[in-house]
């Protein structure tokens, strides 16, 4: 672990660019809200470099020489998640493109100072100027405690200002202590706590190594052999230089009894023990801190969130309004999204018409029409979904239930590996996999969110509806009684897999210490708009300008594959049709001219000709295609399922989405404008027959496609996003590949029994 050294342009040497102030805290401790007041609109959303941490920079409102780096909520600089690293890796200087922060503002919760001085006082030791933020004050005055700002600050060294963020209410304040420490930046602080003389010995020790070599200015050495004592791997880092990795074994080998004072016979210290000796010391420190500073103004009584999670974490009444929060998100995600797809549909579709009209035929218009407009279309068609479901999760993390949810739903996902947290997002998966897998980002654990997005495309998404809907009625002659329960085992069917799947990841490729579950509960909110719109718009902007490119290439890559190469031949022989067609249409008008009603008759004859004729070309350009080569190119391995080629050929057009089965199916039979609901289409599927006059869509062959769909990850959206959200093609590719194995040997099973036992 390299521990970096100061930039040459901090505060006081001669800063040369705008100063960099880093903005820390505990989760939940009203950080961003803070960095918001600060920044206004003005933000800039990114990754930190190869992690999927999420990175937010802006220039401060009132001062736009100097910059924020909002970092990632920690508990300890004894990084135990991705987030803590990030945010000990920025703090130490050792991010790639990242400057050391030349300050930073550590923001605590005023009513959980103890728990919070923590991290906060293990930054302030590293020797960078600090302003602690005790923000969420007004809470600290509703328990009847007041604090003592001036003595808090005088124990830790460092001013200390308060705040109540979500109001703005001491922010004109903060902005003045930050110009005070642009102008002046205040002399580094030391340690304010001691330590037993066997461990103050060994931070002695380490503390010189480090100023020996020259790893660090003096005033961090203290700070920097703290946080060393505190890591398990730094004796074997390295990037650290030699001479510091063999004092701190030597370090970590002196005999420490459990009181921290010199050892005896017991043996060595493990960098454990160390640890909890350092944390229980530093907790001890921060006790008596908080009690001289903290004082009772008035009795205690039940604060309004005790009295709240009287019910909401209640065992039973909690599991209540629990499922009736759910089943609001996912009613609104489901339902209230599909008027504002339809209209984005309804546009696309009005586009689409106008490039008809306006552009002569050819490869540019059907590129623009079918390619550019239609992959467009397919990005903006899950905005509506993501908006929801990314404003619904800011409100439940904004109000502080999604911590309670989190409790609650942990007893059941634990039992198959998984964190509470990974609930929401498999709950959102059933509207569509894409805004689910981002949903994941409320995940802290990596090993837990990973198998959260891998199982995420198990659930039933609403685009699978329409496949399923078609195949239950065009080919199992069962009662609506029957269709239902056909329905609902599918969905049982992708849930049983997505747990089936979990409990193997977390066996095996993503095995790991479970780590226990400790979360906190904060204290309720109410939302601020400001604050909602912010986040919500930051996070689908990421998703437009990320996985939207993606998603358009792949669409125009498939529209591509679906339409060429195109023979002259097919298309100089419907040309011909057309003409055709067209005369015998007005030789038909020429002759009914007497006849207002004959002449109606004969073009609207002429437009179904026409429309027919249209079909037909298209269903055979599609059939010669390279996506109608490769399915059938992929029949010899598709039929032990039942599939014929031109079920292939509807199963890679599926890639692009999956109702896209549905239309695909409709132009290989010539049904123009087929939807799952089409007559005529189940019709032609019915009919359909092999070489050998066997139907082609049987019960069985039903059944085995179905479970084809819900268990394979038929959807480059999904695979696009999960690139997005891993920052690699190693997991959405062994999701595609084992999805699809998956998906392979449960339809062959099922065609295969299900053929055996019929006959």
């Amino acid at each position: 672990m390299d521990l970096g050294t100061p930039p040459d342009d901090a505060p006081g040497r001669g800063r040369t660019r705008p100063l960099l102030i880093a903005v820390a805290g505990n989760p939940n401790s009203g950080k961003t809200t803070v960095f918001n007041a600060l920044t206004g609109m003005r933000q800039r959303i990114g990754n930190y470099p190869g992690v999927t941490v999420e990175r937010r920079e802006a220039t401060m409102a009132a001062d736009p020489s100097i910059r924020l780096l909002d970092l990632p909520g920690l508990y300890s600089l004894n990084a135990r998640s991705p987030d803590e690293a990030i945010t000990r890796e920025v703090l130490l200087g050792r991010t790639p493109g990242v400057p050391r922060p030349d300050a930073v503002l550590l923001v605590v919760d005023a009513g959980n100072l103890e728990r919070n001085l923590f991290a906060a006082t293990q930054v302030i030791e590293l020797g960078l100027p600090a302003i602690l933020v005790c923000n969420m004050a007004d809470h600290l005055a509703s328990e009847g405690l007041s604090l003592d700002v001036e003595a808090l600050g005088d124990e830790l060294g460092v001013p200390v200002i308060t705040t109540v963020a979500s109001r703005g209410q001491g922010i004109p304040v903060l902005i003045e202590a930050i110009r005070v420490l642009t102008h002046s930046p205040p002399s580094p602080t030391v340690r304010r706590w001691r330590l037993p003389e066997a461990l103050e010995d060994i931070v002695a020790r380490l503390s010189q190594a480090i100023r020996t070599t020259g790893y660090a200015k003096d005033s961090s050495a203290d700070g920097l052999a703290l946080l060393l004592l505190d890591q398990e791997e730094a004796a074997d880092d390295p990037s650290l230089p030699e001479e510091i990795r063999r004092v701190l074994r030597e370090c970590l080998a002196s005999r420490v009894r459990g009181d921290g004072q010199a050892g005896d016979s017991q043996g060595s210290a493990s960098p454990e023990e160390i640890s909890v000796l350092l944390a229980r010391r530093r907790y001890a420190w921060l006790h008596d801190v908080v009690s001289r500073c903290v004082t009772r103004v008035r009795p205690a009584r039940p604060s309004t969130t005790d009295r709240v999670d009287r019910v909401l974490t209640h065992p039973i009444w909690g599991n209540v309004c629990f499922a009736l929060v759910m089943a609001g998100m996912f009613y609104s995600v489901f339902a209230l999204a599909g008027p504002l797809m339809d209209l984005i549909q309804t546009v696309v579709s009005a586009t689409q018409d106008w490039l008809t009209a306006t552009l002569a035929e050819g490869m540019l218009r059907d590129l623009l029409r079918n390619g550019v407009v239609a992959g467009v279309g397919a990005v903006l068609s899950f905005f509506p979904q993501i908006a929801i479901l990314f404003l619904f999760i800011a409100v439940l993390e904004d109000t502080g239930y999604m911590a309670r949810a989190a409790l609650l739903m942990n007893r059941l996902m634990s039992r198959v590996g998984l964190h509470g947290k990974s609930f929401i997002p498999l709950l959102s998966s059933f509207a569509c996999a894409v805004p689910g897998i981002l949903a994941t980002r409320t995940i802290d654990n990596p090993r837990d969110r990973l198998a959260t997005i891998l199982i995420a495309p198990f659930m039933s998404c609403s685009a699978r509806l329409p496949i399923y809907t078609l195949l239950i009625a065009a080919c199992l002659p069962i009662g609506s009684g029957a269709k239902a329960g056909m329905m609902f085992a599918m969905y049982a069917l992708g849930i049983a897999s997505a747990a089936t799947v979990a409990w193997l990841l977390k066996r095996t490729i993503l095995r790991g210490e479970a780590p226990g579950f400790i979360i906190e509960l904060p204290p309720y909110h109410i939302p601020r708009f400001k604050t909602l719109s912010l986040v919500v718009w930051e996070r689908c902007k990421q998703f437009l300008v990320k996985a939207g490119t993606v998603i358009l290439a792949a669409t125009i890559v498939l529209w591509a594959l679906t339409s060429y190469p195109r023979d002259a031949s097919i298309v100089a022989r419907y040309d011909a049709m057309r003409a055709e067609a067209a005369e015998k249409a007005e030789m038909g008008k020429s002759r009914n001219a007497e006849r207002s009603t004959g002449a109606a008759a004969g073009g609207s004859l002429a437009e179904t000709d026409l429309a027919s004729i249209d079909q037909q070309e298209q269903a055979e350009i599609l059939r010669h295609s390279v996506a109608g080569r490769l399915g059938r190119l992929i029949e010899p391995a598709i039929r032990p399922l039942g599939f014929n080629w031109e079920i292939g050929v509807g199963i890679v057009a599926s890639f692009a989405a999956r109702e896209v089965f549905v239309g695909t199916m409709g132009i290989i039979y010539s049904v123009g404008d087929a939807d799952e609901s089409s007559e005529t289409l189940q019709e032609q599927m019915r009919a359909a027959v092999w070489p050998d006059g066997r139907p082609v869509f049987t019960p069985v062959v039903a059944v085995a496609l179905m479970v084809f769909y819900v268990l394979s990850c038929q959807c480059i959206s999904t695979i696009a996003v999960v690139r997005q959200e891993t920052r690699s093609w190693r997991w959405p590719l062994l999701q595609l590949a084992y999805m699809t194995g998956l998906a392979y040997v449960a339809a062959l099973a099922v065609y295969q029994v299900g053929t055996s036992l019929r006959y």
